[in-house]
C-alpha cells in the first residue's frame, strides 16, 4: 500500500481526537477518584488511558503516510510501532470486558460485591491485563508465522504482520470474548427488568380498584438503549475488520488489504474515540466533573484580563484612590 497524503491528514485528525478527548476524560477520572474512591472508575480511568495511548501510537504512523514513499520505515521500527498499537487496542478491548464484568458483578452479588471487587483486587486485575495486552501485541515478533517474509513500506498492520495473526487473534480472542461481552449486558438488562417488573406489580398492588396498570418507565427504554449502544458500538467497530481479515488470510488471491487499512481499521480505532463518550459522559459523576472543570477554565479566562490590568494599571488606581481621599473636606468627615 503506498503512502497517502489525505489518509495521513485523516489519521492525524483522529489521533489528535482520540488523545484530546480521553486525556480530558482521563483528568475527570483522577479527580473524582480522589474526591471518592471507587472501583468502578478505576476501570474507566484504565480504559481512557489505553485509548490515549492508543492515540499516541497511530500518531507516530502519520508520518509514514505523509513523507515520500521512496523513504520507507525500516521493517523492525515498523514492527516495534505496530505492536505498540495492537497493544494499546487490545488493552481497550479488554478494559471494555473488565468494565462489562465489573458491572455484571455487582449487579449479580450486590452484597458481596466491594469484599470480592476491592483495591487489591481491582490492582491486580489491571497489571494482569496490560501484560496481557503486550504480550498479544508483541506476539507476532516472537512468533514467525505471524510475519510478513517481504517488506516495501509504508508502515502499517499488513505490512509486517502476516493475517493468520489476525485470524488466530479473532477466533482464540475477540470473538468468545465478544459473546461473553454480549451475555454480561443481555443478563443484566434482563435483571433490571424483573426489578422493574416487580417494582409495578407492589404499585399495582397498592392501587385502587380499577386502576390501570402502570406503563412501562423511561427507565426501561434508557437501560435497553444504554446496552444497545454498548453491544452495537463493540461489534460493529472491530467486527468487520477482524472479519475481513479472516477473509484475507483464507484468500490471498482476494488483496483486500486497501479495504482493511485504509478503511476497517479506521472503524476499529475509532472506537477509541467513542469510549469516552459511551463509558464516561454517560457517568453522572463524570459529565458533573467536566462541567465543574469547564467552569474553572471560563472563570480562569474571566479573569485574566482583569488580572493584567491590575498588574499594568495598579499604580495609576492607586494613585487615583489616593487623590480621592485627598480631596474629602473636613466639613464632610465631621459630618
Amino acid at each position: 500500500m503506498e503512502s497517502s497524503f489525505p489518509f495521513g491528514v485523516i489519521l492525524a485528525v483522529l489521533a489528535s481526537l482520540i488523545i484530546a478527548a480521553n486525556a480530558l476524560v482521563a483528568v475527570a477520572e483522577l479527580l473524582l477518584i480522589h474526591k471518592n474512591d471507587g472501583v468502578s472508575l478505576c476501570f474507566t480511568l484504565n480504559l481512557a488511558v489505553a485509548d490515549t495511548l492508543l492515540g499516541v501510537a497511530i500518531s507516530g504512523l502519520v508520518t509514514d503516510q505523509l513523507s515520500s514513499p521512496a523513504r520507507p520505515t525500516q521493517k523492525t521500527l515498523c514492527s516495534l510501532r505496530m505492536a505498540f498499537v495492537t497493544s494499546s487496542a487490545a488493552a481497550s478491548v479488554l478494559t471494555v470486558m473488565l468494565i462489562a464484568f465489573d458491572r455484571y458483578l455487582a449487579i449479580k452479588q450486590p452484597l458481596r460485591y466491594l469484599q470480592i471487587m476491592n483495591g487489591f483486587v481491582a490492582g491486580a486485575c489491571i497489571a494482569g491485563l496490560w501484560l496481557m495486552s503486550y504480550l498479544i501485541g508483541f506476539l507476532p515478533l516472537g512468533v514467525p508465522i505471524f510475519q510478513q517474509t517481504t517488506y516495501q513500506g509504508p508502515c502499517s498492520f499488513f505490512a509486517v504482520f502476516h493475517p493468520r495473526f489476525v485470524l488466530t487473534l479473532s477466533c482464540v480472542g475477540f470473538f468468545p470474548a465478544l459473546l461473553l461481552f454480549i451475555f454480561f449486558y443481555c443478563d443484566m438488562l434482563k435483571i433490571a427488568s424483573l426489578h422493574s417488573q416487580q417494582i409495578r406489580k407492589m404499585e399495582h398492588a397498592g392501587a385502587p380498584a380499577g386502576a390501570c396498570r402502570p406503563p412501562r418507565t423511561a427507565s426501561d427504554f434508557k437501560g435497553l438503549l444504554t446496552v444497545a449502544v454498548l453491544i452495537g458500538s463493540f461489534t460493529l467497530s472491530w467486527t468487520p475488520f477482524l472479519i475481513t481479515g479472516i477473509v484475507q488470510a483464507a484468500c490471498q488471491e482476494c488483496h483486500l488489504y486497501v479495504v482493511l487499512e485504509r478503511y476497517l481499521w479506521l472503524l476499529g480505532v475509532g472506537n477509541s474515540l467513542l469510549n469516552p463518550l459511551i463509558y464516561a459522559c454517560w457517568q453522572k459523576e463524570v459529565r458533573q466533573q467536566l462541567h465543574q472543570m469547564a467552569l474553572g477554565v471560563r472563570k480562569g479566562l474571566a479573569s485574566f484580563p482583569l488580572l493584567l490590568r491590575a498588574r499594568h494599571g495598579g499604580p495609576e488606581l492607586s494613585r487615583e484612590s489616593s487623590c480621592h481621599i485627598a480631596t474629602i473636606s473636613h466639613p464632610q468627615l465631621d459630618g
